[in-house]
């Protein structure tokens, strides 16, 4: 069975910033976007780096999502997160991609898998696919995205680093 992901705006932004943006392939062979989280980063412009990685990358598919489920409706997340949320919640066994922490808190509450950009960093030194990940998350903080040390040190030494 293939597994299946959906990812926000926030690791498509991130991993584009830092030229990673296949480390998202380790999810599977397709990645959902929604056309929330797709609109998002086209409102960006269609010259930003996150716009083109996405037009260029014949794997991920968008998805309309046409109702957010009351329960998530209750947490008060933004559209990105809600719509991924929901198609999660939709596609059992689905893995979320997020890095908000709400929307992270709301994924554990109703059971949907997840994964963050720095789950995925992690999974690629697991599977082999890096050398070493610290170079990888200093890259992704060169890159806009903010992890505190105690953080990046925590998850850095679950991978031996």
């Amino acid at each position: 069975m293939t597994r299946l992901a959906v990812v926000n705006a926030s690791p498509l932004i991130y991993l584009a910033r830092a030229d990673l943006f296949n480390l998202l392939r380790l999810e599977g062979p397709e990645i959902i976007v929604p056309e929330a989280v797709s609109r998002e980063i086209q409102a960006r412009g269609m010259d930003d780096e996150t716009a083109s990685a996405i037009r260029g990358a014949s794997w991920l598919r968008e998805v309309r999502i046409r109702e957010i489920p009351s329960v998530i409706q209750a947490w008060n997340l933004g559209l990105g997160e809600s719509t991924v949320l929901a198609w999660a919640l939709a596609n059992p066994g689905c893995r979320a991609i997020i890095d908000d922490l709400q929307g992270r808190r709301c994924a554990e509450a109703l059971g949907v898998p997840l994964r963050g950009t720095l789950g995925l960093v992690l999974l690629a030194k697991r599977v082999g696919q890096i050398d070493r990940a610290r170079p990888i998350v200093d890259r992704l903080r060169g890159a806009g995205m903010y992890l505190s040390p105690t953080v990046a040190d925590a998850a850095l030494s679950l991978v031996g680093e």
